[in-house]
């Protein structure tokens, strides 16, 4: 069965996105048809966009934050019918045999996650295209379903930003008066404070900006602490149990290591690459601290994290835009002129 899809592509690194026509692959027993209503913009849809890893196959469709409507399924599906609300998100595929996949967690796959666009379908060797498009087909076991009463548009981007945030704060267990730090308040840090509030955890924004006090303190923030003021950053030395790093580019972590208390961990989840300055590791050695980077999460934590959404009515603060003024949305994202 063939299905001729329109979407929105980047033809080359250095071409804006517009309409493409394009083929998805035949739907497979266990398969689920999709049509799209939302899909998230993340930051590395960017990063693909302008081949700024040095990987992306063109012309690519991004969009890794879905959600949809099931169209139809096929005879091995069993969680899902016609009508069914549903995400997809960063993956829609992994090998499911090895040492990480057997624990659920799919992003960590040995051979490699199939990733929801610009990744090849580990069957028919196809490139995957993402959500910036009409329809997607996606087998069961990496759709998720969506709680009924959350609203979808909020919810689209908890399947990257969201999961992102949640699998560190559920892997380092935190709880009830944990200490939580957050650095950033972008699309990362405004939802991971959220998700450390509805755990119950005492929280603080990191920010360069004394201006974002207050939409912290709205999202969840018990405090803000201005990394540029020594006096604040001192105020909070030995605190925190686990700080989520948001910034996507590189930065001085250091300053941060001070505010971690015994065995306290800061977890990079928003920058890949090399870290400048140096990193000293006599505070790590002289208080067990910890620096760790963290991807995603299963497809069954991602589960869980919308079912704690669902309960607790958490969803990204978003702006709606149509898909034509995609390029505009990508410019304004990387001025940070989004909220």
């Amino acid at each position: 069965m063939t299905m001729n899809v329109i979407g929105y592509a980047a033809p080359s690194a250095k071409a804006e996105l517009s309409s493409y026509n394009f083929v998805r692959r035949d739907p497979r027993s266990d398969d689920v048809v999709i049509e799209i209503l939302y899909c998230g913009i993340c930051h590395s849809d960017v990063h693909h966009a302008r081949d700024d890893w040095n990987n992306t196959t063109f012309p690519v469709v991004p969009g890794h934050e879905i959600i949809g409507l099931v169209k139809s399924v096929g005879p091995d599906v069993t969680h899902f019918k016609q009508g069914d609300t549903v995400g997809v998100g960063c993956m829609v595929d992994s090998c499911q045999n090895c040492k990480a996949c057997k624990q659920g967690l799919e992003q960590y796959c040995i051979e490699g996650a199939t990733l929801t666009f610009n990744s090849k379908d580990r069957q028919d060797g196809l490139f995957t295209y993402g959500g910036y498009s009409e329809k997607i087909i996606v087998p069961e076991n990496f759709v998720l379903r969506i709680p009924d009463g959350l609203n979808l548009k909020g919810a689209a981007s908890l399947l990257c930003a969201g999961i992102t945030t949640w699998s560190p704060l559920r892997h380092w267990d935190v709880k009830q008066e944990s200490n939580v730090g957050v650095i950033g308040l972008g699309g990362l840090g405004h939802i991971a404070l959220k998700l450390a509030k509805g755990l119950g955890a005492n929280v603080t924004l990191f920010s360069r900006s004394p201006g974002k006090e207050q939409d912290a303190r709205r999202l969840g923030a018990d405090d803000v602490v201005i990394s540029t003021d020594t006096v604040q950053m001192t105020s909070v030395n030995n605190k925190f149990d686990l700080i989520i790093d948001t910034v996507p580019y590189i930065h001085d972590i250091n300053p941060y290591i001070a505010s971690l208390s015994l065995n306290g961990t800061l977890v990079m989840v928003g920058f890949l690459g090399n870290l400048e300055p140096t990193l000293n590791t006599v505070p790590l050695v002289m208080g067990r601290k910890s620096v760790v980077g963290s991807v995603i999460g299963g497809i069954a934590e991602t589960q869980e994290l919308l079912d704690f959404c669902g309960e607790h009515g958490i969803t990204s603060d978003i702006e709606n835009i149509k898909i034509q003024d995609v390029n505009e949305a990508y410019e304004r994202m990387l001025k940070s002129d989004v909220k």
